[in-house]
């Protein structure tokens, strides 16, 4: 159950090529979760919301050029390191093909915000879903346990994370005693 919130002026972009980038980032979200861009079910639950800034500020001077914020939201497990790279890459390219620009002239211009739910805390339809439920929503009852896998892959890398930055600390303190 992807969700895309971007935000963006009203006159960034043509009707058409807003409705095409709209498009593009919807099946770029669903790719980087792993799912198939084709599947009715995975494009009927993911919810793109467009927001207008009334005006962007930069150093508190009004900007004149166009910004964008994409924050995509996907129940934790369903990015990797690489999948989320991928993910800011693939977003800035498709806002650059919408403004007919090149890459190096809309990437300054693009945040991309990947952004995990904690597992427990993504709710619809009066419920909460977890990771597992919304992977067998999407691809089959059956497929429930790759959803499991998933989560626990992604708490492992928490974890590894958290242990590697915990040691580093240690070590550092060590270093700087007498």
């Amino acid at each position: 159950m992807p969700m895309i919130d971007a935000l963006w002026p009203e006159d960034a972009l043509t009707p058409e090529a807003e409705a095409r980038l709209v498009k593009e980032l919807t099946d770029i979200l669903i790719k980087a979760e792993g799912y198939d861009p084709a599947s009715p079910t995975a494009q009927r639950v993911t919810v793109f919301h467009l927001h207008r800034p009334a005006a962007i500020y930069i150093g508190g001077e009004r900007a004149n050029t166009i910004r964008y914020r994409i924050i995509p939201c996907a129940p934790e497990g369903q990015y990797t390191d690489e999948s989320r790279r991928a993910l800011v890459r693939n977003v800035t390219e498709a806002v650059a093909r919408a403004e007919d620009r090149p890459f190096d002239d809309v990437a300054p211009r693009v945040w991309v915000f990947p952004t995990e739910i904690p597992d427990g805390a993504w709710g619809t339809r009066g419920t909460i879903w977890t990771l597992p439920d919304i992977h067998a929503l999407l691809v089959g009852e059956s497929e429930r346990g790759a959803g499991v896998e998933r989560l626990a892959r992604r708490r492992r890398e928490k974890a590894r994370i958290t242990l590697e930055a915990a040691l580093d600390a240690v070590s550092a303190g060590m270093a700087s005693k007498p």
